[in-house]
């Protein structure tokens, strides 16, 4: 399964994209700035590139989503070796404000006028989204994130 998120609008706290299965759009997601220089904790985007997913069975998160989610729940989405991140994770929430260094989905989206935005019905785009995904990591296909930037910083240079 291949997993792409087009970034497309940046701002001063937060970034959205287009999140896409295997070509087929799926949802937007929002995340935190992008930083120039060092990463700030909480308060970075996941560096672009391409990410394995996996299911991570610990931590509040995963005991959270047990009960809010158990007729789904299955492990976090978990994206592997995100360089200068620990523990990024796919879950609902619709600010940068929801998000240490995550990717929150939603259905719909707000763009605010200065760049970056929210996204909107977060809780039904995850119900939507985590089945597919989880099902394929458990099924052992290869599961890829690969995020790529498309609202004007790819041409800035830290």
């Amino acid at each position: 399964m291949h997993i792409l998120v087009e970034r497309y609008t940046a701002g001063a706290e937060s970034t959205l994209g287009r999140l896409h299965i295997d070509g087929v759009f799926a949802c937007y997601t929002c995340e935190d700035q992008r930083q120039p220089g060092p990463k700030v904790p909480k308060e970075t985007r996941i560096p672009a590139g391409t990410y394995a997913l996996k299911l991570r069975w610990f931590g509040g998160k995963h005991q959270r989503y047990s009960k809010l989610y158990a007729d789904i729940h299955r492990g976090m989405l978990w994206l592997q070796d995100v360089p200068g991140f620990e523990d990024v994770l796919i879950h609902v929430g619709n600010t940068d404000r929801d998000s240490e260094g995550c990717l929150l989905v939603g259905f719909g989206r707000m763009e605010y006028p200065e760049g970056g935005g929210e996204v909107l019905q977060s809780k039904a785009a995850y119900r939507e989204l985590y089945p597919r995904i989880a099902e394929a990591i458990e099924a052992g296909e290869t599961v890829r994130l690969e995020i790529v930037d498309r609202d004007g910083t790819e041409f800035l240079i830290s």
